[in-house]
């Protein structure tokens, strides 16, 4: 992708979370993260037809760079990754935005694309790891119950209150990714 399109796009993400944690996502419009981001209205259009897309789109690139660091190595310990916790600490960070679209209609695209975010990075472990995944049941089918789980859980944690911290939260989601203890005979 052109360098200008990509820096175009990283300055309206960057203007949208800004003005989101300012002020709250409803109180933010097309005019505000343009004008925050240095370019006119119609330029927005030229990259984003909404807020929606505006986000996914920020959001995929949060999810590939944890992506990234994934594929470096994913080891299975009782504690959750620095990539996962990494990755829930930029949630806990836009929390009042993540509830938004985790809790109000009109935000489909964004967790449609986080879980789907999610099913690929289980799917690419499990490709790695025979041990990761159940031989009875297809991976995918696998990868998308634990990414509906997961996107459950961080919908979850986003609603409670008092919130507990990101780490806790990363916490509860490895202990879905890791699935029930295996108990002794």
């Amino acid at each position: 992708m052109d360098a200008r399109i990509v820096r175009t796009r990283s300055r309206l993400q960057e203007a949208f979370f800004a003005l989101a944690q300012e002020r709250g996502i409803d109180q933010v419009s097309v005019s505000d993260i343009a004008e925050r981001a240095g370019v006119n209205r119609s330029t927005f259009y030229q990259h984003y037809a909404d807020k929606e897309t505006l986000l996914a789109d920020a959001l995929d690139v949060v999810a590939q760079q944890a992506y990234e660091k994934l594929k470096e190595g994913l080891v299975l310990t009782v504690d959750p990754p620095e990539v996962l916790v990494g990755f829930i600490e930029h949630i806990d960070q836009y929390a009042d935005l993540y509830r938004s679209v985790f809790s109000e209609p009109g935000w489909g695209v964004v967790l449609m694309r986080l879980r789907q975010h999610v099913r690929d990075a289980i799917v690419d472990v499990a490709a790695r790891d025979e041990t990761a995944s159940p031989r009875d049941v297809p991976v995918e089918v696998v990868a998308a119950g634990v990414a509906g789980s997961i996107i459950g859980v961080l919908g979850a944690w986003l609603l409670t209150e008092p919130r507990p911290p990101a780490s806790e939260a990363a916490m509860w989601v490895w202990r879905v990714i890791l699935g029930p203890p295996v108990l002794n005979p």
